[in-house]
């Protein structure tokens, strides 16, 4: 791998990824990214392919940079991430654009603020044992949630739980809090960390909703029916 000591310049010429860190420096304080993208990046390519109202989707939202842009411009805008900074950075930061924040292109298309946006989350299940294995910080609480593991999550189907369990409780067997860890979240269905739409109506999981949460997703997934109505 080639290390640089700055980041590449853009291929468009005028833009430079500098004056990303410039924005987000004037946005948080710091820089949050490494390598964020410059608004004006993002308002070139948004305008080779759309029109105001169209939608723009963004599957790696990090800093928000497009989502802001594409609020600035007038479009629809869809972003997705798995992150924690989607509280702290992408999140604060659209709030800033709906406030009238001047970064970036906004005396440039004469940004006033306004808008609004819908904040989602996925409803956990396996990430919820994935997270206190995480935390865990001793052996002795890795296997208490091992033991709820075995009664509420979903074991990958590959794994011979029996065996499993055989192999990390032999008398005499080494045990290490980080391989421990390793282990324990390799064995969960990773196709089961979040609960899925269509058990949406089964009795253990509608028990889980609330009324609003439940017609939110009736509505976000329905084909005949739009989530602002």
């Amino acid at each position: 791998m080639i290390k640089r000591n700055a980041p590449w310049k853009n291929i468009i010429e005028g833009i430079m990824n500098t004056n990303a860190t410039s924005e987000i420096n004037k946005l948080f304080g710091n820089k949050a990214f490494d390598t964020p993208k410059p608004e004006a990046l993002l308002k070139f390519i948004i305008n080779l392919g759309t029109f105001e109202e169209d939608r723009v989707m963004d599957f790696f939202m990090g800093s928000s940079t497009t989502q802001a842009v594409a609020m600035k411009m007038d479009r629809h805008f869809i972003g997705v991430d798995q992150m924690d900074y989607v509280d702290t950075i992408s999140v604060p930061r659209l709030q800033m654009v709906i406030n009238g924040e001047q970064g970036g292109i906004s005396k440039d298309v004469n940004w006033k603020g306004g808008g609004s946006f819908i904040y989602a989350k996925l409803m956990p299940k396996n990430q919820n044992f994935v997270k206190e294995i995480q935390e865990a910080e001793n052996i002795e609480t890795l296997f208490k949630i091992f033991y709820r593991m075995k009664q509420e999550a979903d074991i990958d189907f590959r794994v011979d739980l029996d065996k499993f369990e055989r192999s990390i409780s032999e008398p005499g067997t080494p045990i290490f809090l980080q391989e421990c860890k390793r282990e324990l979240i390799r064995i969960l269905d990773k196709n089961q960390l979040y609960y899925n739409y269509a058990d949406i109506d089964d009795a253990d999981v509608r028990s889980k909703l609330s009324d609003n949460d439940y017609q939110f997703n009736k509505s976000f997934y329905s084909l005949n029916e739009s989530c602002e109505e």
